[in-house]
C-alpha cells in the first residue's frame, strides 16, 4: 500500500484539474481533503507495519522508469525512519491544512483550482521524501517548485502576486541548477543515482576532505539553501506571503522549505566526508537564524513576521545538521511543523475575522473578541519562543542550542548565536502576540468568529504543539530518546565533545532566561511604555536600522544592483551587439546580390545575347592567357 500514499494526492489532483469547474464545492472538499486524509491513515498503517517488521528500510519497486545503457532509474519508493517522519508530517499536517482551507477559501471563485494545486503540491512532496533514487527525488523537488509558483501566484490578477510567484520560481532555480550538477557528478563517479548505492560507495571512493566529494556536497548545499530559503537565497520566502494563508502554512510547515533539510540529512554520508561543506551548513544556518530574527522584529504584516520566523527556525535545523546533530534537526522539523502550521492558520483566522486585514498595527484587543483563536495562537507562540518545560519547541530547540556547543563539530560561536536567536525569537513572537491580541482594537470593521472547519484543526495542532516534545527529553529531564533511537538506523548519533549535566542545565537555564527576557522586553515595548519605545525607534540611526531590517537586510537591492540590472543592461545591449551585426550584414549582402541579379533579368533578348558573348570572350581570354603567358 506504500504507493497509495503519493498516488492518492496525484489522482485527486488530476480529478480536480479535469473537473473543478463542474464539481460542486462539497465534491471538491471531499476529493481534496479525503485523499490526503486516506494517505494519512495509510501512513499510520504502513508505519506500524514498518515498526513491527524490524527492518531498517522497506523498498517497493513499481516499474523501471528510465533505462539507457548502464543507467537505470526505477519508480521505487523507500520507507525508512527518516522518510516515515517526513511522510507523517506531510500527510497529517497537510490534511489539517486542507480541512482548514475549506473554511478559509469558502468564498473563493477558484475553490476547485485551489485544491487541485494543493493536492499536487502534497503529492510532489511525498514523492520527494519517498524516492529511492535521486532522479525520482529530483522529480518531486521540481514538482514542489512548480506547485509553489502556482499557489503563491494563485490570485494572479494582482501583478504583485505574479511577481512574487516568479521570484520564488527563479530564485529556487538557482539552487536547483547546482543540485542538478551534483547529480551529474554523482552518476559520473559512482555510476548510479540510487541513494543507498551512493552512500555505500562514497566512503570507499573518497577520503575525508577529497576535492570531488567536497564539491558535490557544496552543490547539494546550493540546492538545499534554495528550497529552504537560507542565505543567500532566502529572499523569495517573505514575498511568498502573497499566496493564500493555507498555502503559506503548507509551504512553511510541511512541504517545500523543509526539502533542503531532508536532502542534507538524506545525504549525510557525503557531508561527513566533506567537513568544509558541513561547516558551511552550520555557518549558513547560524547566520540565517540571526539575520531573519532581526528582520522579524520590525515587520508590520503578521504573515511576514511568521515568514521570517520560518527562515530563522530552518536556520536552527541547518545549524544542527552542520554540527552533526542529525536527529535533533529532524526532531525540530517535526515540532516546528506543528506549531508553525498552528501559527499560520491562527494568523489566517485573525485575517479572515478582520476582513483580510494583515497589518498588526490595525489589530489589537482581539483576545476578547476572538478568545478561541487567542488561546491556540498563544500556545503556538509559546512553542515557537521555546517556553521552558511546557512546549514542544523547548525540547527541540534547546537541544540544538546545547549540541551547537557540546558536539564534536560544535563551536562556542554557534552556541552564542543560537542563544541570541532564542532571545530574538521570544521578542518578535510576543511583540506579534501583544500587538494582535492586547491593548485596544485599532481596526475599523468589527471582527467575526471563524467557523468550526477552521478552528478544529487549530485545536488539534495546539495539542500537538504542547505534547510532541515529550518524545525526546534532554539529559537533565531523564534522557528519554525515543525519537533519536527511532532515527538511529538511518542517521548517525551525534558525536559529543563533552557531556555534562551541569553544563546542559546551565545552557537550558540561560536559554530560558533569555526567552523570558525577550518576552518582558516585548511587553515593555508594546504594552507598558510604547511612547518611550516609539521615541527610541525614531532616532536617526534606529530609523535607518529598522528600515534596513524591514527590507530583509537589503538583499533584494543588493541582488538588483549586482545581478538583475547588469543582466538587463546586457540584454538591451545584446539587441544590437556584434554577433547580431554579422548576421544582419550577411542578410543585407544577400539582399543586394539578389537585387543586382534581378536587374539582369530584363526579358530583352539582345541583352542576353550580349551577355553570352561577353562571357565567351572573357572565358576565351582567360584560356589564351593561361596557355601563352
Amino acid at each position: 500500500m506504500l504507493y497509495l500514499i503519493p498516488a492518492l494526492p496525484f489522482f485527486s489532483a488530476l480529478l480536480l484539474i479535469l473537473g473543478w469547474r463542474t464539481f460542486s464545492r462539497t465534491t471538491v472538499s471531499v476529493i481534496g481533503c479525503g485523499s490526503i486524509g486516506i494517505s494519512a491513515l495509510i501512513t499510520l498503517a504502513q508505519g506500524w507495519q514498518f515498526l513491527q517488521s524490524g527492518h531498517d528500510s522497506m523498498v517497493q519497486h513499481l516499474w523501471t522508469w528510465v533505462q539507457s545503457g548502464s543507467f537505470n532509474a526505477g519508480m521505487d519508493l523507500r520507507l525508512d525512519a527518516l522518510s516515515l517522519a517526513f511522510v507523517f508530517v506531510i500527510t497529517f499536517v497537510g490534511f489539517l491544512i486542507h480541512v482548514y482551507s475549506t473554511g478559509y477559501m469558502a468564498d473563493d471563485a477558484d475553490y476547485g483550482r485551489f485544491f487541485a494545486c494543493m493536492n499536487l503540491f502534497v503529492g510532489a512532496m511525498l514523492m520527494l521524501v519517498l524516492a529511492d533514487n535521486l532522479l525520482l527525488l529530483y522529480l518531486g523537488w521540481e514538482g514542489v517548485g512548480l506547485c509553489s509558483y502556482l499557489l503563491i501566484g494563485f490570485w494572479y490578477k494582482d501583478p504583485a502576486n505574479g511577481y512574487a510567484a516568479r521570484k520564488a520560481f527563479i530564485v529556487t532555480r538557482v539552487g536547483d541548477t547546482a543540485m542538478a550538477i551534483a547529480l551529474f557528478m554523482l552518476f559520473q563517479y559512482t555510476g548510479s543515482l540510487q541513494i543507498s548505492s551512493i552512500l555505500e560507495k562514497a566512503p570507499g571512493m573518497w577520503t575525508t576532505g577529497h576535492a570531488t566529494v567536497v564539491l558535490i556536497a557544496f552543490l547539494l548545499l546550493g540546492g538545499a539553501v534554495g528550497k529552504s530559503a537560507q542565505l543567500p537565497l532566502q529572499t523569495w520566502l517573505p514575498d511568498a506571503m502573497a499566496g493564500p494563508t493555507p498555502v503559506s502554512a503548507l509551504i512553511h510547515a510541511a512541504t517545500m522549505v523543509t526539502a533542503g533539510v531532508y536532502l542534507v540529512a538524506r545525504t549525510n554520508v557525503l557531508f561527513d566526508l566533506a567537513p568544509a561543506a558541513q561547516t558551511a551548513v552550520a555557518v549558513v544556518g547560524a547566520a540565517t537564524l540571526l539575520l531573519a530574527g532581526c528582520s522579524a522584529l520590525v515587520q508590520k504584516d503578521i504573515k511576514r513576521v511568521l515568514a521570517y520566523s520560518t527562515i530563522s527556525q530552518i536556520g536552527y535545523m541547518f545549524l544542527a545538521l552542520g554540527v552533526g546533530a542529525w536527529s535533533a534537526a529532524i526532531f525540530h522539523f517535526v515540532t516546528h511543523a506543528f506549531f508553525k502550521a498552528l501559527l499560520f492558520m491562527g494568523a489566517g483566522a485573525v485575517i479572515v475575522a478582520l476582513h483580510h486585514e494583515q497589518d498588526m498595527f490595525k489589530m489589537g484587543g482581539l483576545r476578547k473578541s476572538l478568545p478561541g483563536v487567542f488561546r491556540v495562537f498563544l500556545i503556538g507562540s509559546a512553542s515557537l519562543a521555546a517556553l521552558p518545560f511546557i512546549t514542544s519547541g523547548f525540547y527541540s530547540k534547546d537541544q540544538i542550542v546545547w549540541l551547537a556547543w557540546s558536539s564534536a563539530k560544535g563551536h562556542t560561536a554557534y552556541w552564542v548565536i543560537a542563544l541570541a536567536g532564542a532571545f530574538l525569537t521570544a521578542m518578535y513572537t510576543f511583540r506579534m502576540v501583544f500587538l494582535t491580541f492586547y491593548g485596544s482594537y485599532r481596526g475599523h470593521a468589527a471582527p467575526h468568529t471563524p467557523g468550526s472547519s477552521m478552528m478544529i484543526p487549530l485545536y488539534i495542532l495546539a495539542f500537538l504543539s504542547t505534547v510532541a516534545g515529550f518524545v525526546e527529553l534532554p539529559h537533565t529531564l531523564g534522557h528519554v530518546t525515543l525519537f533519536s533511537d527511532f532515527l538511529q538506523p538511518i542517521l548517525p548519533a551525534v558525536q559529543m565533545l563533552q557531556e555534562s549535566t551541569a553544563l546542559e542545565w546551565t545552557s537550558q537555564l540561560l536559554a530560558a532566561g533569555l526567552t523570558f527576557l525577550g518576552i518582558y522586553i516585548a511587553w515593555v515595548w508594546v504594552i507598558q511604555q510604547p511612547d518611550g519605545m516609539r521615541r527610541f525607534a525614531e532616532m536617526p540611526f534606529m530609523q535607518w536600522l529598522r528600515g534596513f531590517w524591514y527590507k530583509g537586510w537589503a538583499f533584494d537591492e543588493l541582488y538588483n544592483e549586482l545581478l538583475v540590472r547588469p543582466f538587463v543592461r546586457t540584454a538591451r545591449l545584446n539587441r544590437r551587439d556584434l554577433v547580431d551585426k554579422v548576421y544582419t550584414t550577411l542578410a543585407r549582402v544577400t539582399e543586394w546580390c539578389h537585387d543586382a541579379l534581378a536587374r539582369t533579368q530584363s526579358g530583352l533578348l539582345r541583352w542576353y545575347i550580349m551577355g553570352v558573348l561577353i562571357g565567351a570572350v572573357l572565358i576565351l581570354s582567360v584560356l589564351i592567357w593561361r596557355i601563352y603567358i
